[in-house]
């Protein structure tokens, strides 16, 4: 018998033994993101932000919970940040996971709710997701076209109806609004609409007299043109959402994706941004959900973000 008559078997026994690794690889990948989607967790940061002699302020962040209908451990988590006793709640859009979440997305902020707050939207708090093929974002961000006219929508007025009633939270969307958190500490908000939908539009800060003692920028998706403007404007720090963190990230190697025009090394954490001849710091949180139609994240656990704000030494 020839050498080379075996060959077409070992071809054959190889390319199933490849094939049957790579699924197993590959289901494998898929079990940890799941797990990985699961695994809410919070980021402690500090910012040297107030005056001299001003007692600390605690703030919680968070954003992106794409919280569909009836999701016990989501909903669980998000109502169990109000024990962390914050004096003062900012949220970055994308609350609902769905057309039918608002009362489960109502559910988990009410503790929240009655602590002083702003927040601003993100496309997903208007329209339903629609599916799409994931490796869209690693060829460009996610694009808002004429097909969201057929998306579902969210009823987004009873659910920011909602949020505003018990007049401690405040919408800051392409807005401003000044919050007296306590006597001796005025704090004026900035806002934009989302970025993303390219339906922003900086407002500018109060500067009317007597002057507050920070700046805070509130906006959605952390795109360039918002950071410097806002920074520029005299921001003082800004938070963001959006990136997801990058969702499927890369050990040692972090976000493939910001889904923006944001470096990926920062879809999520605290850093420094210069504008205008100024420098101001800027959060991204990584989210506490996931898309919709991709519910996975590796190496990027889900996230809220406290923030304590102390005095500058």
């Amino acid at each position: 018998m020839s050498e080379t008559s075996g060959w077409p078997r070992r071809i054959a026994s190889g390319a199933a033994t490849l094939f049957t690794t790579t699924i197993l690889a590959g289901s494998a990948a898929i079990a940890f993101g799941a797990i990985s989607a699961r695994r809410f967790g919070i980021r402690y940061e500090t910012m040297s932000l107030l005056p001299a002699g001003h007692a600390p302020l605690r703030i919680v962040h968070l954003g992106d919970m794409h919280l569909v209908a009836h999701d016990r451990q989501k909903i669980e988590f998000v109502r169990g940040l109000a024990a962390l006793e914050p004096d003062l709640v900012i949220n970055t859009g994308d609350n609902p996971g769905g057309i039918d979440a608002v009362d489960s997305v109502l559910e988990a902020l009410e503790p929240l709710l009655h602590i002083p707050g702003v927040f601003v939207p993100g496309s997903n708090d208007f329209y339903g997701p629609r599916p799409m093929n994931p490796l869209r974002y690693l060829r460009a961000p996610s694009a808002m076209d004429s097909a969201e006219e057929l998306r579902e929508t969210i009823d987004v007025a009873t659910m920011f109806r909602t949020f505003t009633e018990t007049g401690n939270w405040h919408r800051v969307g392409n807005q401003t609004h000044t919050l007296q958190i306590r006597e001796d500490l005025k704090i004026n908000f900035s806002g934009t609409h989302d970025a993303h939908m390219q339906a922003d539009a900086w407002p500018g800060f109060d500067h009317t007299d007597p002057p507050a003692q920070l700046n805070i920028a509130v906006t959605h998706a952390p795109y360039r043109r918002v950071l410097d403007t806002a920074i520029a404007d005299g921001a003082d720090c800004v938070f963001a959402g959006h990136t997801h963190g990058g969702q499927i990230a890369l050990p040692r190697y972090g976000a493939i994706v910001s889904n923006c025009d944001l470096p990926t090394g920062l879809a999520s954490s605290l850093f420094p941004w210069r504008a205008g001849g100024r420098t101001g710091l800027v959060n991204v949180t990584a989210g506490i959900g996931t898309s919709p139609t991709v519910p996975l994240r590796t190496f990027c656990p889900p996230e809220a973000v406290v923030v304590d704000l102390v005095a500058a030494n």
